[in-house]
């Protein structure tokens, strides 16, 4: 019994690691993590990207990056046509800390887009000097 309660014990605790490393993007991603500071330099160098704030409104309107398009996680699969002008664009895509983002590069992903997401969200985006407008 010992050896099972054991066993069980290390699935779980695999499980766990899974989950965490596949909610992080480290694990099954099929887009691009990038820093703060590649995203500085890509919105400052490459007129072929385009950005994505996937928090709440509540959240956009305390700091955004300039030109930032706002469609929150929880609505981005049903308005995704809002987005179809930069099909053909990166989207660098940013939340708040960076996890949310990875839900949103994957469903971006998943329907054609090519999602860039920013490691450490917007608060690695003010540390890296990037400026925010209201």
């Amino acid at each position: 019994m010992k050896n099972l309660t054991n066993l069980l014990y290390y699935i779980a605790m695999i499980g766990l690691l899974f989950w965490f490393a596949y909610s992080k993007g480290w694990i099954l991603a099929n887009f691009e993590t990038i820093t703060p500071q590649q995203a500085k330099i890509l919105l400052e160098n490459d007129e072929n990207v385009t950005l994505l704030d996937v928090r709440t409104p509540e959240e956009f309107r305390t700091g955004h990056l300039r030109g930032a398009t706002l469609i929150p996680l929880e609505k981005l699969e049903s308005n995704l046509d809002k987005l179809s002008p930069f099909k053909n664009k990166k989207i660098i895509v940013y939340c708040r800390s960076g996890n949310r983002s990875v839900s949103a590069s994957r469903i971006l992903e998943k329907n054609g887009f090519t999602p860039l997401n920013v490691k450490n969200g917007i608060i690695g985006l003010m540390g890296a000097k990037i400026e925010l407008t209201q």
